[in-house]
This record gives C-alpha cells, structure tokens and sequence, in this order.
C-alpha cells in the first residue's frame, strides 16, 4: 500500500490583533488533517499588529491534499473575515531570482555558491551586469548571464531590458549583490517588496569614494553591512538583515575591505534566505522576520 501523499505549504498572514484568531487560523488546519510542522509568530504591542507564519503539511490522514488553488479558496473567506492579509505557497517550491551585480563579484559567488549547495532555496534563473566581467562565472554555473551597460542616455531603455527578463524568466524577486547603479523611482515602485539590496553600513557617515579608507583614518572599530529592501530612499529601504564584525587599529584599509566583503556576504545571503522561505513580512518602514 502506498503511503498517503502529503503536501506542505508556507501561510504568512498579518493584520490588526484580534483575540481569537490564532485558533482560528490552526482549527482551520486541523480541519484539512494538517500538521504544523513549524509556527512563528509575533504581537507588535505598540501598533496592535499580529504576525504569523505557519509551515504545515496536509494529506497525512487521507490520500491527497486539497491542492494549493482550494485550499486558497476555502483560506479567503476566513483571512478576510480577521482583516489578515495572506500569502500561502507551496513549501517546497524555490523562488526564482535574478542577480544584478556590477564589478565587485564577492556577493555574486558567494550566493551563487551557497545555491549551488543547496542552502538557499532559490533557483537563480538569470544574472544581470552592467559589465561583461561575470560571464564566465555565471555561465560556470550553468546560469544564463546578460550584459545590459547603463549611461545617463540608456538608462531608461536598460530598466525596461530588466524587466522585461523578470517578465520573461517569471523571477519572483530581484538581487541587487553590489549592482553599483541607482534604480530609478519608477523601477523601485515596480520592484516594491521583491528587490535586495546590500551596502557597507558606514553610510551615511563615510560617502563616495573608498569608504574603508575614510573609515581607517577616522580609526573605525566595527565594520559591517545592511541588507534591505530598495525603495525610492537611497540605501534608506525596510532592514532585512545586518552583520557586524569586530576591528581595531591593526586593521589596515585593505583587511577592513576584507572584513567588509565576508559582512556583505553574510547579511546578502541571510536576506535572500529568509526571504525566500517567506520569513520576512513587510510593515510600513519596517520588516518582521519570522525565524
């Protein structure tokens, strides 16, 4: 006989706190034969919000589960009924992404070999450059690369080259691993909630050129990076994820920029990681992660 086939899914949902509702959301499961597998949650005290992601499995009790598209279905009528908003997906399904990199290549390999070892769970369906320096890389890996060059006078047509690949590759969010060009408000209103971005977190303090150089004069003793979410607001969009490292005078510039790389590293691959498993839920100018 064979096994009953079951099938696990992501729900996130968030809305205004409401007594009740967390029996609700699981009395609805236990109503499918679902098995939480994992629940995280969160009440924001000072803004009455609830948050809550729920990775569970159906089918253990009988052959299949509903499908993704019923399940939805019958899920609607109770999210409206709590004033949630609701994101539900399959649990195993890999988000597709595309990549956009400039000349600095640390992020790049580093996400192209963490997904090429399984820990993050995206598919990388495409990488995107303003230089051509990345091809062989990209293309090591088996992933398609596009060279799109950005001038003031191109720029226009080189955003609507971008999207027409996300259109076309069906990618789910944008990476933006030290792409060192400025988004327009137009692309960043289009990329709302989907796009990456990762810088050094000696911003606003050290601008321009060679940060870890101004950062060594003025005798710096932590080095780090922020990965956030692009908006219209330069380096400014919701935090997703930060990493600090320790440094001290025997720090040169060149082991500051060192440090600097494995901190972009970090936090670029955490956010992709956590957004991608749905952990991160957007509120105003702030993130919740669920981990």
């Amino acid at each position: 006989m064979t096994a009953p086939s079951a099938s696990d899914y992501v729900l996130t949902i968030d809305g205004p706190q409401r007594p009740g509702i967390v029996h609700a959301i699981t009395g609805f499961l236990l109503q499918q034969s679902g098995d939480i597998l994992e629940l995280k949650q969160y009440d924001d005290v000072r803004s009455g919000h609830y948050f809550s992601r729920i990775h569970f499995a159906i089918g253990t009790d009988r052959e299949v589960g509903p499908g993704e598209q019923a399940l939805r279905a019958e899920l609607e009528p109770l999210v409206e009924h709590w004033g949630l908003r609701m994101r539900l997906r399959p649990g195993s399904q890999k988000q597709r992404v595309l990549i956009m990199v400039s000349k600095f290549e640390h992020c790049l390999a580093d996400l192209l070999f963490r997904t090429r070892m399984g820990e993050l769970p995206i598919d990388i369906a495409a990488v995107v450059s303003n230089h051509p320096t990345h091809r062989s890389l990209s293309e090591w890996h088996q992933i398609p690369f596009f060279h799109v060059p950005v001038t003031a006078e191109t720029k226009p047509e080189a955003e609507a080259r971008l999207l027409e690949l996300v259109d076309r590759f069906e990618i789910d969010f944008v990476v933006l691993a030290r792409y060192m060009q400025i988004l327009s408000d137009d692309l960043s209103r289009a990329l709302t909630g989907r796009a990456i971005n990762i810088h050094h977190s000696f911003l606003p303090s050290f601008k321009g050129a060679k940060p870890y150089h101004q950062a060594y004069d003025r005798g710096v003793k932590t080095v780090g990076a922020t990965a956030h979410y692009v908006n219209s607001e330069l380096d400014e969009g919701p935090i997703i994820s930060q990493q600090v490292q320790t440094v001290d005078h025997a720090f040169s510039p060149d082991d500051l920029i060192a440090a600097g790389r494995d901190t972009e590293c970090k936090a670029l691959s955490n956010a992709v990681k956590w957004h991608a498993e749905d952990r991160v839920i957007l509120h105003g100018s702030r993130t919740i992660v669920l981990r």
